[in-house]
């Protein structure tokens, strides 16, 4: 019998293939832009899109919001580790 802790959420069913999103976030604009060009190329050129977000007050914090098709969960959470792990990204959501 599966006990539901009523404190911890279900986990959503996500249907793969599925459009994903990565909020990425640094402090040069240029070098998450080409971050994110180099993950998508190591994807196998993966198509995906990619606009300017905001900027910290100070303009020392900037994102990238990038998105593409992923198959699995198993490439979602790759394509994750490769921003969270790459030297220019501070922070990816």
């Amino acid at each position: 019998m599966k006990i539901l802790d009523k404190d911890m959420p279900e986990r959503p069913e996500i249907n793969y293939p599925t459009k994903w999103g990565f909020k990425i976030i640094g402090r040069d604009k240029e070098a998450l832009e080409k971050c994110i060009k180099e993950i998508m190329k190591i994807e196998g050129d993966k198509k995906h899109s990619c606009k300017l977000g905001n900027a910290s007050k100070t303009g020392k914090f900037h994102s990238y919001n990038a998105s593409c098709t992923v198959e699995t969960e198993e490439e979602r959470n790759r394509i994750f580790k490769y921003f969270e792990d790459h030297d220019d990204v501070d922070m990816v959501i």
